[in-house]
């Protein structure tokens, strides 16, 4: 977990940030201290402070039944900066249950807008998987833009679907019951 701030001066809400392994790859966390903030896919190290916050062990938890291919159903405490629109997608994309997909057209009637604007909210998302945006997809099921890549999305899809948990082998994604997920790097 690491605290952050700009040209050296303390920021107005700190950032705490732990990088994990996960079966698809590294992922930074990013905490104001008390919610996450900010979950991505990301090898770089994250520089700083190491401190222990529950939010990243609540992550964790939620991580770890997330890739052995259950629904978690509680998301740790969130914290999203975002434009109300993007507030209101986001929540939305929350809605979609675990297993299922819904098309960026159908979000966009929902919600009175066009289905491009809601393909720009979703790559805004600051915390994927737990704000599913890689349900999203375009017409007839196709899969479409992904802030993790389309290789993840199409793994994250079908560990949801098969339930059997997934990890990484080289560049492919295989399912792989009991899949275990790493500590803190």
């Amino acid at each position: 977990m690491k605290r952050t701030g700009r040209g050296g001066a303390a920021p107005e809400t700190a950032q705490y940030r732990q990088r994990i392994e996960t079966p698809l790859g590294a992922v930074t966390l990013v905490s104001d201290g008390e919610a996450l903030c900010r979950l991505t896919f990301d090898a770089a190290e994250p520089a700083g402070e190491t401190v222990k916050l529950p939010v990243f062990d609540e992550t964790r938890r939620w991580l770890q039944t997330y890739f052995s291919g259950r629904d978690p159903i509680t998301a740790p405490k969130l914290s999203l900066s975002g434009t109300p629109f993007q507030q209101r997608v986001w929540r939305e994309i929350q809605r979609i249950p675990f297993g299922k997909t819904e098309s960026y057209a159908a979000l966009a009637a929902r919600l009175g807008t066009s289905a491009r604007a809601i393909g720009r909210a979703a790559g805004q998302n600051p915390v994927l998987l737990i704000v599913p945006c890689h349900r999203v997809v375009g017409k007839n099921g196709a899969l479409t833009g992904y802030a993790g890549g389309q290789e993840r999305k199409r793994a994250l899809l079908a560990n949801e679907r098969g339930g059997a948990g997934i990890r990484m082998h080289g560049s492919e994604c295989i399912n792989k019951p009991g899949a275990n997920m790493g500590q803190p790097v």
